[in-house]
């Protein structure tokens, strides 16, 4: 066991954990953030993705001691001031079906748009790739995320819905 301090979406937390620990674990178990959730346990679907430092990056697969005394949001700490923007263009375009992945692909969506704020589909395609979504609903991830750039540019709100972009395809 092993004493660390982390800054979780913008709020000191001190952990007695062991070093080795996922990240997963600790926001879960430990700090009772539940938003994160499992999923493969290896890096690979993308459903326990979070920001450290402003970046997306696995917590299943990040120990907590390579995170201490940087900056981590997680879903819950996204919208600390209401619902992202993300969250808004997500419920608009009814991306969820079950629900199990979106925190993750909201989180990878996010840090997309904080790079690249006006995305095209190609690095909409390149950014959430990794992310997987057992019901199929990456159109309507895409249509969402032109949705939320727009949103945050204070443009007229993407036209598009899921259906309407399948019909674009």
């Amino acid at each position: 066991m092993a004493n660390f301090t982390l800054q979780v979406n913008g709020a000191e937390k001190k952990v007695n954990v062991p070093p080795e620990t996922p990240l997963l674990w600790v926001l879960r178990d430990t700090l009772e953030l539940t938003g994160t959730k499992f999923g493969c346990g290896a890096g690979f679907c993308g459903a326990c993705t979070v920001h450290v430092g402003g970046a997306a990056i696995r917590s299943c697969s990040t120990p907590v001691s390579q995170v201490a005394g940087k900056g981590v949001t997680t879903i819950e700490g996204l919208g600390a001031k209401g619902l992202h923007v993300l969250q808004q263009a997500w419920i608009a375009e009814e991306v969820p079906q079950c629900g199990y992945c979106q925190t993750g692909q909201i989180m990878t969506a996010a840090a997309l748009l904080a790079k690249t704020p006006n995305p095209s589909d190609e690095q909409i395609t390149q950014a959430m790739n990794g992310n997987l979504c057992r019901c199929g609903t990456y159109l309507r991830i895409r249509a969402a995320v032109h949705k939320a750039a727009d949103m945050a540019a204070n443009k007229a709100p993407h036209k598009t819905t899921g259906a309407a972009v399948l019909e674009e395809v």
